[in-house]
């Protein structure tokens, strides 16, 4: 039986391409449905400011949790703030889950920046935060899904330098099987279920 490979960053995508977002710049150069369309076919995307950011900040709060960081960087506060707090923690764990939604055996994937003591922990760069600012996220209620044992899930912010914590709790997270059916459903009406078949079959 043939299993499919299901990410919080594939849903993610989708619903940003299917979101009417009345505060995205109308002369944006942004094209959410063709954005999303690479990810269905795992082509490759080139990385940005924003994404390199993001991957440089945490590169530098897993040095510092190794002793290795370096104390002259322009952000090493803000990831000292975070290194504290996932220090003894389980940093890069991968998840998985075979679940079955629509007819179709699915494997939930995730990759956790920590998980520790009941917690999973992921980090964010970003310019700036507001409160609640992941509460429709599709995160946390994949990665609670795929770590049973987990009781809350917190994204931890930084714009390299300040911090800010956003916590969720699994009583009050919703369940991402319903985010799933729907996708399922759109990529069927529109004739992409076979192509999501063929590129995100499961090894």
């Amino acid at each position: 039986m043939n299993r499919y490979l299901m990410t919080h960053s594939l849903l993610s995508s989708w619903l940003y391409a299917i979101k009417e977002n009345p505060f995205e710049d109308a002369a944006s150069e942004r094209d959410p449905l063709a954005e999303f369309m690479l990810t269905l076919r795992r082509e490759p995307t080139p990385t940005n400011e924003a994404m390199q950011n993001g991957i440089d900040f945490e590169d530098l709060v897993t040095a510092i949790v190794a002793g290795k960081g370096d104390p002259n960087h322009r952000w090493y506060g803000a990831a000292s703030k975070i290194a504290a707090i996932v220090g003894g923690g389980v940093l890069q764990y991968r998840a998985r889950k075979e679940v079955c939604v629509g007819g179709l055996t699915l494997v939930l994937y995730g990759r956790l920046d920590a998980l520790l003591a009941g917690g999973i922990y992921d980090i964010k760069f970003s310019k700036g935060y507001d409160r609640g600012k992941y509460f429709d996220s599709t995160q946390h209620p994949t990665y609670l899904e795929l770590v049973p044992e987990a009781e809350h899930f917190t994204y931890l912010v930084s714009n390299g330098t300040d911090v800010w914590q956003e916590k969720y709790r699994r009583e009050e997270t919703p369940s991402i099987f319903p985010v799933i059916s729907d996708f399922l459903d759109w990529l069927t009406a529109r004739d992409l279920l076979g192509l999501y078949q063929e590129k995100w079959l499961a090894k």
